[in-house]
C-alpha cells in the first residue's frame, strides 16, 4: 500500500511536472512571438523618424535659424535671438487698431492680423494674415538698422478666396 502511494505521487508531480514544461513552453514562444513584432514594430518606426527628420531637415533649409550666411550679417548688432526679435517687431505691427499696416486689404469680418511668421533669411520673411474668416499670406522685405529698428517693406500679397 505503502509503493501504491509513492507511485502515485510519483505520476502525479510527473503530470504537474509536464504540465509545467508544456505551459512554460508555450508561454516562452508567445514571448518570443511578440518580441519578435515588437522588433519588427521598432525597425519599422526607426525607418519613419528618419523619415520625418530628413522632412524636417528640408524645411528647415530656408530658416534664418539654419542659414550661417544670414546670421552673420547681423552679428555686429549682438541680439541674442534674432529670429524672435525680428517676429516680435513684426507682431508690434497687429497693435495698431483697425487692420495691420503690412496687409493691402480691408478685414471683411475683422481686422486683418498677421498670424504666423518665417523669416527665411537676412531679408525675407513670409506671414500669414486672417480676420477670422478669410486669410492670406505676405512676401516682406525687411531690413534691420544698426540702432535695431526694422523697416518692413511689402514685396508680394494674396488673398485667398471661399469656395463655399
Amino acid at each position: 500500500m505503502k509503493s501504491r502511494i509513492f507511485i502515485y505521487l510519483f505520476i502525479f508531480a510527473s503530470l504537474i511536472g509536464l504540465y509545467l514544461f508544456i505551459s512554460s513552453n508555450k508561454i516562452v514562444s508567445l514571448q518570443e512571438e511578440k518580441l519578435n513584432t515588437m522588433q519588427a514594430e521598432i525597425a519599422v518606426l526607426e525607418d519613419s523618424l528618419q523619415g520625418r527628420q530628413l522632412e524636417l531637415f528640408d524645411m528647415q533649409y530656408f530658416s534664418l535659424e539654419n542659414n550661417d550666411d544670414a546670421l552673420a550679417y547681423y552679428d555686429h548688432l549682438k541680439i541674442d535671438n534674432l529670429s524672435r526679435y525680428i517676429a516680435d517687431k513684426l507682431l508690434e505691427t497687429n497693435e495698431t487698431k483697425g487692420d495691420n499696416p503690412l496687409v493691402p486689404y480691408e478685414g471683411m469680418e475683422n481686422s486683418f492680423k498677421i498670424n504666423k511668421i518665417k523669416i527665411l533669411n537676412h531679408q525675407w520673411i513670409v506671414t500669414d494674415f486672417s480676420d477670422g474668416k478669410y486669410w492670406g499670406e505676405l512676401l516682406l522685405k525687411y531690413e534691420l538698422k544698426d540702432d535695431l529698428g526694422i523697416d518692413f517693406t511689402l514685396i508680394d500679397h494674396l488673398l485667398y478666396t471661399r469656395s463655399n
